[in-house]
């Protein structure tokens, strides 16, 4: 069987491509500012990893055998496509056009995302959209199948990962519009005696937070109808089968059904809020961070906040900042 050669080796082949050209190890040797001795060892590896005679040593000054002609044929376009690929490398670093891949928690991608690729809609930016749960999200990006992400937890384990606090908004109790227009004095107290609680299920993060607001609220709800998703929670809630705990941004994922529901504060609490963190690593993307995070808030103050205020008057200050 014939032995598999390894890769060859582009120092060693810019060496050979410097002896052809001069004639000699010497003058090989001061066209690439190297010594003699580092030409020739870099030619005897290339020849035994070849496992040929590159030269024939009888002429003087040395020249290139047959297996030496060849592979000097050959050395141009490869040393010529290595130069070329590390220049478009560092240009694409050092410019900033390498695309971003992106990835956001779903409520954040459904609602702020359009608005953040249409704003860099008009650059040289390519930007590449990942929807999905925190935990995944995370992953990817430490397995660096993602650039830059948004999160509703932080990464605190990990100094490579830069975390920037983007905003925060408050858990509302959310129920069927019908109900508190039946009836006067309702609060989330009421809704908690009355109505089951329609859950986020545990697996996500906006599930487990939840979970956690409603034990520290002392709200004791037998687990009945648990979704991954804001749009079929919303919909037992419209149809006035319970009652949910959520979030502005996840209402105005699900927009379609704000003719349909009211919103009631909850008490003011840390527990209460839901933050977005900007994750990056650290000393990559900078510029692209900071763009996003003025981009966010810009969308959030001037776009989303207004619509939600006007859908839903009776949702507290401070709901979403």
């Amino acid at each position: 069987m014939r032995r598999t050669q390894p890769p060859i080796d582009l120092r060693a082949l810019q060496a050979f491509i410097a002896v052809c050209e001069a004639g000699s190890m010497t003058g090989a040797a001061k066209q690439l500012g190297v010594s003699q001795s580092a030409i020739s060892q870099a030619i005897g590896a290339l020849e035994r990893d070849q496992g040929v005679d590159l030269f024939d040593r009888e002429s003087r000054p040395p020249r290139p055998n047959i297996a030496g002609r060849a592979l000097l044929e050959l050395a141009g376009p490869l040393i010529e496509h290595a130069q070329m690929v590390s220049a478009r490398v560092g240009d694409a670093s050092h410019a900033g056009k390498l695309p971003v891949r992106l990835g956001c928690v779903d409520s954040f991608a459904a609602t702020v995302g359009p608005e953040l690729i249409r704003a860099v809609s008009g650059s040289a930016r390519q930007i590449s959209l990942w929807s999905g749960l925190t935990p995944g999200l995370s992953k990817q990006l430490h397995d660096r199948e993602l650039d830059v992400a948004i999160c509703t937890q932080t990464l605190l384990s990990d100094a490579r990962i830069v975390e920037v606090p983007l905003f925060s908004e408050a858990f509302v109790a959310v129920v069927a519009r019908r109900y508190p227009d039946q009836r006067k004095n309702v609060d989330w107290r009421t809704l908690a005696l009355e109505l089951p609680l329609i859950r986020y299920t545990a697996r996500s993060v906006i599930g487990q937070q939840v979970e956690r607001f409603a034990r520290h609220l002392g709200i004791e709800s037998a687990r009945r109808y648990e979704f991954d998703a804001t749009d079929p929670l919303l919909s037992l809630v419209a149809a006035g089968l319970g009652f949910a705990i959520s979030t502005p941004l996840c209402l105005w994922q699900a927009r379609h059904y704000l003719d349909d529901i009211a919103v009631l504060p909850l008490p003011d609490s840390r527990l209460g809020r839901r933050d977005f963190f900007l994750l990056h690593r650290q000393g990559e993307w900078d510029d692209f961070a900071s763009e996003i995070i003025t981009l966010t808030r810009g969308v959030l103050d001037h776009s989303i906040w207004p619509a939600l205020a006007r859908a839903l008057p009776h949702l507290p200050d401070g709901a979403l900042r």
